[in-house]
Formats: structure tokens, C-alpha cells, sequence
């Protein structure tokens, strides 16, 4: 009887569950550290072109003797956005820890979960929200005009709303990267060559869409079990 409760899948969940380890203080700021690096390894890229109009603008400002902030206080500003959804992050990871949801290889453990994030995130391709913030990324000589800010605090301020309409662009994406592996560097990297291309080629936002029914149909189909998504 003892050998047959263990076979059982949800007794198999619950013991999976039971021997959770809890996260030392070490571990959790690992594990910030690491979301930190790669939401700017990631993310940084996609900032090119706004940072060349700034220091396009702050080279202007130079040769008319009406110097702004370095270009490198912009884009601190936003860098630190991102790290700070590296502690939001951080914790939802620890969140799926705690309840059994991720392998040791940081990768979703349950079909359900992959399936909702892929359907969460095609939905979200698909919301107006979505568009507003893409636009502002899109258009850096429209961004900078509109959002100026003297100083090198108006720098940094400009570099954090520059990081909040990306954040609002593409913060669903990133709960995909527990789908394809948190430390698996090609996922990583396609997930960030997707949200480039879709700041700076024509047509993203069409693009966009057809990408965001993908998700919806693949995460549908990972619910019934014939995609594996955990």
C-alpha cells in the first residue's frame, strides 16, 4: 500500500513539495545577482537606438555650449529599472521554488504553468497596452522630444521612463525564459533577439500579433500534454 501511494503522481507532487529546500541568503542574492546580469545583458541591446539620439542630442548641446547629463546617466536610468524587476523576478522564482513548480534546472515542472505563460504572454501581444508601450520604444527622436528632462537627474529620469514603457512591452516575455530554461543561453538569447526585432523591424507589430496567436495556440495545446511545456 506504501508502494503504491508513492507511485501515485499527486503523491509524487506532494513529497516533490515537502522536500523543498528553502533558500539560503546566499542563494537569494545569487539568484538577484544573476536576474540583474541578464536582464541587462538582454535588455541593453534593445536601448541602442534611443541612447544614439541622446548622444546625438548631447553632442549638439556640446558644440552650442549648452552641455546636458553624459549619456551614460540616461541609460543608467535605464539599466536600473530593469534591475529592479530583477527583485520582482527573483522573487516570483523563488515563489515557483516554494511550491514545487520548477526543476533543479530552473525550468517549469508542470504543463499547466508553461501553458499559462505561453497563453499569457500571446494575449498580451495582442492588448493595446502592449502597442502603446512598443510605440514609445520605437520611435527614439519622438521619446526624447516628448520625455525631456534637463540635468543629469532629468537624464536618469528619462532613462527610468524609457525602462518602464520596455518593461511594459516586454515583461511577460520574460516569464517564458521558465519555459525554455532561466540558465539555458540560447532560449535567453532568442527570447532577446525577439523583443529587438520587434523595437526596430518594419512590420514588428504585425509580426508581433501572428507571434502572440503562436503562443496561445502552442500554450492550448501544452495544456492537453502533446507539447511538452513541463
Amino acid at each position: 500500500m506504501s508502494t503504491g501511494m508513492t507511485e501515485h503522481p499527486t503523491a509524487q507532487a506532494m513529497e516533490s513539495m515537502v522536500h523543498v529546500r528553502p533558500w539560503t541568503a546566499t542563494e537569494s542574492g545569487l539568484m538577484l545577482l544573476m536576474w540583474a546580469v541578464m536582464m541587462i545583458a538582454m535588455m541593453a541591446p534593445t536601448a541602442v537606438p534611443m541612447t544614439l539620439v541622446y548622444a546625438a542630442v548631447a553632442r549638439k548641446a556640446v558644440s552650442q555650449d549648452d552641455p546636458v547629463a553624459p549619456t551614460f546617466v540616461f541609460v543608467a536610468g535605464y539599466l536600473a529599472m530593469w534591475s529592479l524587476f530583477s527583485v520582482v523576478a527573483t522573487i516570483a522564482q523563488w515563489s515557483l521554488d516554494r511550491l514545487a513548480l520548477l526543476s533543479p534546472m530552473m525550468v517549469s515542472a508542470s504543463p499547466v504553468l508553461g501553458g499559462a505563460l505561453l497563453i499569457g504572454a500571446g494575449i498580451y501581444q495582442l492588448t493595446p497596452y502592449k502597442d502603446a508601450c512598443l510605440a514609445h520604444c520605437r520611435a527614439p527622436a519622438h521619446f526624447i522630444s516628448q520625455h525631456w528632462h534637463g540635468g543629469s537627474a532629468g537624464a536618469f529620469r528619462m532613462g527610468l521612463e524609457l525602462g518602464g514603457y520596455c518593461l511594459g512591452c516586454c515583461w511577460i516575455l520574460m516569464g517564458l525564459l521558465f519555459i525554455g530554461g532561466v540558465m539555458n543561453l540560447l532560449w535567453i538569447a532568442a527570447i532577446a533577439l525577439f523583443i529587438l526585432l520587434e523595437k526596430t523591424m518594419p512590420f514588428a507589430e504585425t509580426a508581433g500579433r501572428v507571434a502572440g496567436a503562436a503562443m496561445i495556440l502552442v500554450g492550448l495545446v501544452g495544456l492537453t500534454g502533446l507539447v511538452a511545456l513541463g
